[in-house]
């Protein structure tokens, strides 16, 4: 089996035995022709084969990637053409490691260029990515940045055992100064995967803040609340906070709706009217159906509570504005009394009775 340095080899003196003005001319000519072929197989053959998938990441990728790989196919060339000249190892060693590093900071850009488009067709295509696509694309970034330098000190043949070390002196110190940057990076990796929460959900903070999340980056979380402002939350904070997502699994959502009876009023008739007024209301669902209940004998009155369901969180306090004036106006009309705390003071007619004096309690005259 032929290895790749053994057909490197043959290459070689293949060249080698040539003119040198030959050599190069051949090397030029097979370089421009196969780049030509690269360029029509993009243009014909694999949209022609990538019909059939579904989406445009396919279309994307093989777009994007066509440019450099010409580019890097005329580079190569340009490179083997030097090897008929039959350069001082001084020359051929620096001129490859050139080759080399160009084609590292070329494909560097293209592979950070590629993690942006494709991460905005996923994002246009699927709708719950659109919250990983910041962290995706910094975490894809730096790893191709990191892994450049990487191959450009190999390539000039720079020990990067001194790097190392001083690397991870900055790292400590960088990650002493930025603790909370990096905090809040994990915990929007955190609350991504976790599933917590997504953009257009309605959640409700551990501060009792309520809102609906407008963005998430890879720093913090934005929430427009019910006065339209718009609060920003480290994703740290939220990672190790309560959070009710009202959004999920479903976006419906039941509000109860306490109000008490005077004492000796029909139940039967008040709890009809509250069904009658909740099935009366457009904002009240009719599945699943609203239900009141009895809950208990209070000081003052009887106490009812109505159930209904709502078709988003959102509209909680409308719906309540709107089911407690029905309420109102039907008690009115159906003579039903909310009735009010009272007290009962009973003031005593008489006035207290004055004391009794005691034998103990009167004063001798001090003698038999």
């Amino acid at each position: 089996m032929t290895t790749v340095a053994e057909i490197e080899l043959l290459l070689r003196e293949a060249l080698l035995a040539l003119p040198p003005w030959q050599g190069v001319l051949v090397t030029i000519t097979v370089s421009l022709l196969v780049a030509k072929g690269i360029e029509l197989l993009g243009k014909t053959v694999i949209p022609h084969l990538t019909a059939r998938i579904e989406g445009e990441v396919d279309d994307v990728i093989f777009k994007t990637i066509q440019a450099p790989l010409y580019v890097s196919v005329v580079l190569i060339g340009a490179y083997i053409a030097t090897v008929p000249l039959g350069l001082a190892p001084t020359v051929d060693a620096p001129l490859l490691a050139g080759t080399l590093s160009t084609l590292t900071v070329l494909w560097a850009f293209t592979l950070t260029r590629l993690g942006r488009k494709v991460s905005k067709v996923v994002t246009n295509e699927r709708e719950f990515d659109q919250t990983v696509v910041p962290i995706f694309q910094n975490v894809w970034t730096a790893v191709i940045l990191g892994a450049t330098i990487f191959l450009l000190l190999t390539l000039w043949q720079i020990d990067i055992t001194p790097f190392l070390a001083s690397a991870g002196i900055i790292g400590i110190v960088v990650g002493l100064a930025a603790r909370d940057t990096i905090a809040n990076f994990f915990g929007g990796i955190a609350l991504y995967f976790d599933g917590t929460y997504a953009v257009g959900d309605y959640i409700v903070l551990e501060s009792g803040e309520r809102g609906r999340v407008e963005d998430i980056s890879i720093r913090s979380t934005v929430i427009r609340t019910r006065d339209d402002m718009l609060v920003t939350v480290p994703n740290a904070v939220l990672n190790s906070a309560r959070i009710v997502n009202e959004s999920t699994p479903e976006r419906e959502r039941r509000i109860r709706l306490p109000v008490g009876v005077a004492y000796g009023t029909d139940i039967d008739r008040v709890e009809e009217v509250l069904l009658a007024e909740a099935d009366a209301e457009n904002l009240v669902l009719e599945q699943p159906h609203p239900r009141v209940r009895f809950r208990g004998f209070g000081d003052s009155a009887l106490d009812f509570e109505l159930l209904c369901w709502i078709g988003d969180p959102v509209l909680r306090g409308r719906a309540t504005h709107e089911m407690n004036k029905r309420i109102y106006q039907a008690f009115t009309r159906e003579s039903i009394k909310i009735p009010f705390p009272q007290r009962v003071v009973t003031m005593a007619d008489e006035p207290p009775a004055a004391p009794v004096a005691t034998p103990d309690s009167v004063v001798g005259d001090g003698g038999e």
